[in-house]
């Protein structure tokens, strides 16, 4: 018999060398359908009603199914938004656990499950099939062969220096990584790129968003993309884009060779949205698969999302299955793939409840408990856009946290403004007003100067104010709050009286003493110290560029070479 009940007990589609389960877990769905499609994704072969249903999760198992196969679900239900769900069967949707992804999202109004410019807006429903420009999931073979050399760096938390990287930004330029390998994983795991972080002195590499991701409509309409990688849509499958084959092998490949140079990897990763977006966003998959569960609904009108995040809607880690999945992604990613840890966007999100921040929230109870999580890092972004969101501080002891005030302090005495010195000394030696409780000790502050967001360590003392006129927003994308100070010049120049101090300035901040804080965020992005055109670094740039939102080509303050100002405080 080609089709039989499987089993539920494991989500997603997981092939045991004879078939493949399917397993999708819907509360209010009424019937779902597998869809089987050809190699290239383009035709739909088969229909196939999964016939089981236990404790809400649907599931069937296939016979002739194995790896390389295609797929996708229907899912059917009520679409009555005003009671919070939104079911379409004519929308193909991404499985929430699909380890790999096949083909890239072609946006039109087919993606959408209301008829785009009816007056009802989302009350109204778009019966066409969205599937020719779908992403599709893919069966896989998890195994993979780590060798005998590999082995976790496990670097204590005192020790670790943390750079954070853009998989494409950091090797796009770089002439001594092989062309083939350039923006890929790797060309992060590339020769020339392990001797330069070695020399830097760096012992964890915490890697902008890897999972799954779209370019949201209104970039790609701008001929845009969504550079950063915040928009996710697969929690479990790495980004394609970055590998010219199998994506999945290609990343446990940069892992292994990273590791055998004791430079562990940590993910950025993004539990807290997806790129569904607000009422009037796509139908990609959680939204169609189970919108009532997978999301916040507004208590007092369920059609509209309660959104913490500022990207239109927030994930709902109370509802168990969705715990479940959050945490089936963060052991996947450690057991199957090998990653050193984890840094939480906007991580308040991941533990609000009912009444706001939590801090026993079902999530960080989970956390705590697991054996798998015990030995890994893990970094909270400790604030979100929602009422009470700024927790730097809150969260359990077995957390570090992103210390924004340090930056904040850092910034504001080295562009010279006075009165300081208390609150400089203070954050250096490990913020004690914000950590110092519940057993925490000096690792629980993450002390940096630059992230992702915002100037790089160049462009602070190369500019007074941010120059985002060129991303056709009018300047107003990206922080004004920077406490830079462009050295008595806004932008480039070749004034030596200039120039100079801008080469000494950034290497105060990598002082040896400067050591005394627990431990340090390198700079993120295409160069550790590399001036942006403009003083800008986008979350947003011109599709498929060159090297991104930054021009990662030097890697060099002019007159001050990258490796003088990070490896000293090193050694």
């Amino acid at each position: 018999m080609r089709l039989t009940a499987g089993t539920f007990s494991r989500l997603g589609a997981n092939w045991d060398g004879r078939g493949t389960n399917f397993a999708l877990f819907s509360a209010n769905a009424q019937k779902v359908e597998l869809c089987l499609f050809d190699n290239q994704g383009r035709r739909e072969l088969e229909r196939i009603e999964l016939p089981e249903r236990t404790e809400h999760v649907w599931h069937g198992y296939l016979n002739d199914v194995s790896p390389g196969q295609l797929y996708g679900y229907r899912v059917h239900g009520p679409y009555e938004p005003e009671h919070g769900h939104r079911f379409n069967p004519n929308k193909l949707l991404l499985d929430p656990y699909a380890k790999r992804l096949a083909g890239r999202l072609v946006w039109s109004d087919a993606h959408f499950a209301f008829r785009i410019g009816s007056p009802r807006e989302d009350l109204s429903f778009d019966r066409r099939d969205n599937a020719r420009g779908m992403p599709k999931a893919v069966v896989i073979d998890e195994t993979f062969n780590w060798g005998r050399r590999e082995v976790r760096p496990s670097i204590p938390w005192e020790d670790t220096f943390i750079y954070e990287a853009h998989i494409k930004g950091v090797t796009q330029m770089r002439k001594d990584v092989a062309p083939n390998l350039r923006g890929t994983y790797g060309g992060l795991s590339s020769p020339a790129m392990i001797a330069h972080l070695k020399k830097l002195g760096v012992t964890t590499v915490e890697l902008l968003p890897i999972h799954g991701f779209v370019d949201d409509r209104m970039l790609v309409e701008k001929k845009l993309v969504n550079y950063w990688g915040y928009n996710t849509v697969s929690f479990f499958a790495p980004e394609p884009r970055y590998a010219p084959d199998n994506p999945l092998d290609a990343f446990r490949t940069m892992v292994a060779r990273l590791h055998d140079a004791g430079i562990e990897v940590m993910l950025d990763v993004v539990y807290n949205h997806t790129a569904e977006g607000n009422h009037l966003g796509p139908t990609l998959s959680f939204k169609g698969i189970d919108n009532a569960s997978y999301y916040w609904l507004n208590r007092d009108n369920l059609r509209y999302y309660d959104d913490f995040t500022g990207c239109g809607s927030s994930v709902n880690l109370t509802h168990p299955r969705v715990l479940q999945m959050v945490m089936d992604s963060l052991r996947y990613w450690v057991e199957v793939c090998h990653v050193d840890g984890f840094r939480f966007d906007l991580a308040t999100t991941l533990a609000r409840g009912p009444n706001g921040f939590d801090r026993n929230a079902a999530f960080l109870t989970a956390v705590r408990q697991d054996p798998v999580l015990a030995s890994v890092k893990l970094v909270a972004e400790p604030w979100d856009l929602g009422m009470g969101g700024y927790q730097v501080g809150a969260f359990p002891s077995q957390w570090s946290e992103w210390n924004d005030r340090y930056r904040s302090a850092m910034r504001r005495y080295w562009s010279g403004e006075g009165s300081l010195i208390g609150e400089v000394s203070g954050r250096m030696t490990g913020s004690s007003d914000l950590f110092n409780h519940d057993g925490r000790d000096p690792r629980a502050g993450i002390n940096h100067i630059t992230v992702h967001d915002g100037f790089t360590l160049a462009d602070l003392f190369s500019y007074n104010e941010k120059h985002n006129e060129a991303n056709g927003e009018d300047n107003r994308d990206g922080s004004n709050d920077n406490h830079s100070n462009n050295c008595g010049h806004e932008g480039p120049t070749d004034d030596p009286g200039r120039s100079r101090p801008r080469g000494r300035r950034p290497h105060r901040f990598h002082r040896p003493y400067e050591r005394i804080a627990p431990t340090v965020s390198a700079d993120p992005r295409p160069s550790l110290a590399r001036r942006t055109p403009g003083g800008r670094n986008l979350w947003r740039v011109v599709a498929d560029p060159v090297g991104g939102g930054n021009d990662p080509g030097g890697l060099e303050i002019p007159g001050r070479p990258v490796s003088r100002i990070c490896a000293r405080p090193c050694e």
